[in-house]
């Protein structure tokens, strides 16, 4: 008996490695105790907000606002808006106001928004592996569909490939630098080159293509800045939210950066906010919306990110495995020491490690660690990532 949408049951046997993984950790967990179980599937930041957040919070409790819990504009407070477009315009140079932004319900809210604005059915989404695995069904949830193309060896844009990619039916490229799971930034001049090929193609195919950048970890980085993708690419569209950057992932709140370069982007943006509200998003958070006016240029402790980073970094290319090293978020992406990066993640768990496979991410052959998590974990893990690595004979 069919009870459910036949593609739903289709995706749900093919549900997300990230969760597979977590659930088997729980099993882990029970039958080793938490702390000889080594789980670094999830990117769930155990950093607390900065001090200013909770200030901030205290003082709106303590001086509440007349109707501060009503609804408001769907494309969310003046003054929030406000307060986003003065950073970004600083960054990026641009004539950026509170007209060309739009809160929303997380980065992942913000996407669906963006998405649904601008696909007919059977367009088609570039979306560059590895990648997070949800972008997949986001575009399918505006009837959209994806075409994934890999990145270079160093896991950065391939622009041949993707001229390759570019037809008709092509609408936007999505880009998520620094990048989940392999944590490259994309320097300015990839994005400049990669502004040359769309300018060239929407000219070419006679209707805009749109590079969509999703920049949840954009203030998480080591040594580097991130460029502005505002700046560098015309027909880009910002999609982000403070889920990281002030460890606020369970309050869901982000926005949408339209350039004001983009032809007609006061349409776009017409469509972004009809789209916020008939999704049923309806409106950003209003308490989080209000608490973040202020901290729009705070961060959590990056150097902290760093030192989990170099520890377990250090420890793994020491053991033999292979990896680029990350310039900003908070994961690993090493090459499978098997061909199978599946069979890989299950010799791990052995050793009750948890990974997830690469192919989660569009990219066999590779394993994702997330170590945003507690610095014991990560300091108790070596010695079973020793065993691993002498099980595998690395170094021989």
């Amino acid at each position: 008996m069919t009870v459910i949408s036949s593609k739903i049951e289709g995706y749900l046997s093919r549900a997300s490695w990230i969760r597979k993984m977590f659930e088997e950790g729980d099993r882990l967990r029970k039958i080793h105790g938490a702390d000889k179980v080594y789980d670094f599937t999830l990117g769930n930041p155990i950093d607390e907000p900065p001090t200013k957040f909770r200030q901030q919070l205290k003082y709106l409790a303590d001086n509440p606002v007349p109707g501060m819990h009503r609804y408001m504009s769907n494309a969310g407070y003046p003054e929030t808006r406000r307060a986003v477009a003065e950073v970004l315009a600083e960054d990026s140079g641009l004539s950026i106001g509170a007209e060309h932004i739009v809160m929303t319900v997380g980065a992942g809210g913000g996407l669906n928004v963006v998405l649904k604005s601008i696909l007919d059915s059977n367009d088609e989404v570039i979306v560059l592996a590895p990648f997070f695995v949800e972008y997949r069904f986001y575009v399918d949830n505006h009837n959209g569909v994806t075409k994934e193309i890999s990145t270079d060896e160093n896991f950065m844009p391939d622009m041949e490939a993707i001229r390759a990619a570019i037809n008709e039916k092509t609408r936007a490229i999505i880009i998520n630098s620094p990048n989940n799971p392999s944590g490259v930034v994309y320097p300015a001049e990839t994005l400049e080159e990669l502004n040359k090929l769309v300018n060239e193609k929407s000219k070419e195919l006679g209707r805009p293509i749109y590079v969509i950048s999703d920049e949840p970890y954009s203030k998480i980085v080591y040594d580097v800045e991130v460029p502005s993708v505002l700046k560098h690419i015309k027909n880009s569209i910002l999609v982000t939210s403070h889920s990281k950057d002030l460890a606020l992932a369970g309050e869901r709140i982000g926005y949408i950066a339209v350039n004001p370069g983009i032809e007609k982007a006061d349409l776009l943006m017409e469509a972004l906010v009809f789209s916020n509200r008939t999704l049923g998003f309806v409106n950003a958070p209003a308490l989080m919306q209000r608490l973040i006016v202020g901290l729009q240029r705070e961060s959590v402790d990056i150097e902290e990110y760093r030192r989990k980073r170099d520890l377990l970094y250090n420890h793994l290319v020491e053991l033999g495995f292979e990896m680029v090293k990350p310039q900003g978020a908070f994961y690993l992406f090493p090459k499978s020491p098997l061909a199978d990066d599946v069979e890989f993640a299950g010799l791990a768990l052995k050793h009750n490690i948890l990974v997830v496979p690469g192919t989660g991410f569009g990219k066999p052959g590779y394993f994702r660690l997330a170590y945003c998590i507690d610095s014991k974990v990560i300091e108790n893990s070596l010695p079973a990532w020793t065993a691993l690595a002498e099980e595998l004979a690395l170094k021989k």
